[in-house]
């Protein structure tokens, strides 16, 4: 039974999880510890016996949400204050009629005409929309807005192209993009550690337990390679052909430094690092300082030489074993051959090599470009990258790249 359907009994015409919600959020406030388990549980509870009386309902919420015995005192007072009545009666084996309540006992039900005035100590028995009028004065006690966007607003905005997003859509689907990156890839290192399933057997540990059973091997110790995470570099073009994708990459770019220690560059005409502004906790902050620091942004693009000048920097031990993320459209000022030798070069150096296109999605699309299809047969992927569900959806292949044969 879904949760808006009508209980028959008490809590007729009553959203149940909005009962529920503001009931043990009452709870919690009160000082009980409960939470969403808790919560789910009372829902649950009231759907498989939705309550006829309110001593029903007393048993049902208590079972569903009590977990000490220390806190029954708490939960008897905020029950008793929500239903305006006595000490919580008995439960008997007595059946009550659906269409009729307790004895002596007031409980507020919408739509009978018997619900208290407003001032705080009843729940919100019904999910009801705020109605607030046209021009009428605001208070602080107003919710009229929403301090972020929700999970299913996001959702349709990370569908939009990067042009159609404001400045503070785009801030929030950022960090929806940091809560994303969950997953990513990993190598396996020379360090080992002890585990039951592993196919290598420890010497040591097991030559040090042989000494026990007079150098007789009977517990046999293995171990298995410690993973850790792989190093993630990523490049963004910020030309002019990238104007508006540029905000958006920003915000991948802080994602992917501050959830993996990435490390991230910015190019137009010459290459800039952007790591450590991009760290940051402030998002505004670190979006500010690495736009400030992007001198040649918004400008032409030579995609083959900065490629070039972060393998002959010392960043470039960076890409040695790591995967490297090119976000471009692929117009690129220098000749195809200077392209075709940069992603030579870094095809020998990284582990993975993927390719985000703004371009990639539209129908009919064909690498065409001479940049783009030099830099293709380096490539282990190619993918859109027009909207921040593409993002989303190339963060995702990073894991599948580091396990995937070439």
């Amino acid at each position: 039974m879904p949760a808006t359907e009508p209980a028959p009994g008490l809590l007729r015409g009553t959203d149940r999880a909005a009962f529920a919600v503001a009931f043990v959020a009452r709870l919690r406030r009160a000082g009980l510890p409960a939470g969403l388990t808790e919560t789910d549980d009372l829902v649950r509870a009231l759907a498989v016996s939705p309550p006829a009386s309110r001593s029903i309902l007393y048993w049902t919420a208590r079972v569903a949400v009590v977990r000490r015995h220390a806190d029954l005192a708490i939960f008897d007072r905020v029950f008793a204050t929500v239903f305006d009545g006595g000490p919580p009666l008995p439960l008997t084996r007595s059946a009550v009629p659906p269409n009729r309540r307790d004895d002596g006992v007031h409980v507020t039900v919408p739509g009978t005409g018997d619900e208290p005035a407003a001032g705080g100590e009843g729940l919100p028995w019904a999910t009801l929309p705020t109605i607030v009028s046209a021009g009428g004065p605001s208070t602080g006690d107003d919710e009229t807005h929403l301090p972020e966007p929700r999970p299913s607003a996001l959702a349709a905005l990370a569908a939009s192209p990067f042009e159609d997003l404001d400045q503070a859509q785009t801030a929030a689907l950022g960090e929806a993009l940091r809560a994303a990156l969950t997953h990513w890839p990993q190598r396996r290192s020379r360090r080992h550690s002890p585990d039951p399933t592993g196919r290598r057997v420890a010497l040591r540990p097991t030559i040090a337990r042989a000494r026990r059973t007079g150098w007789e091997a009977i517990t046999v110790v293995r171990e298995r390679p410690v993973a850790r995470p792989r190093r993630v570099v990523l490049l963004c073009d910020v030309s002019e052909s990238m104007r508006a994708q540029a905000a958006a990459y920003l915000q991948m770019m802080r994602a992917f430094t501050t959830v993996a220690d990435a490390e991230v560059f910015a190019f137009a005409t010459r290459l800039t690092r952007l790591t450590v502004p991009l760290r940051h906790t402030s998002p505004r902050e670190a979006v500010d300082q690495a736009g400030a620091a992007v001198a040649d942004r918004f400008g032409g693009t030579r995609i083959a030489a900065n490629i070039a000048a972060l393998l002959d920097s010392h960043h470039g031990n960076a890409v040695r074993g790591g995967v490297v993320l090119i976000a471009s459209d692929g117009w690129d000022s220098d000749p195809p051959a200077a392209m075709t030798a940069a992603m030579a070069r870094l095809r020998r150096r990284a582990y993975r090599i993927l390719w985000l296109n703004p371009r990639a999605g539209v129908p009919g699309f064909a690498p065409s470009v001479g940049g783009m299809a030099a830099a293709l047969g380096f490539c282990d992927r190619l993918l859109p990258a027009a909207t921040f569900a593409d993002l989303t959806e190339a963060a995702r292949h990073l894991r599948k790249l580091a396990t995937a044969r070439r």
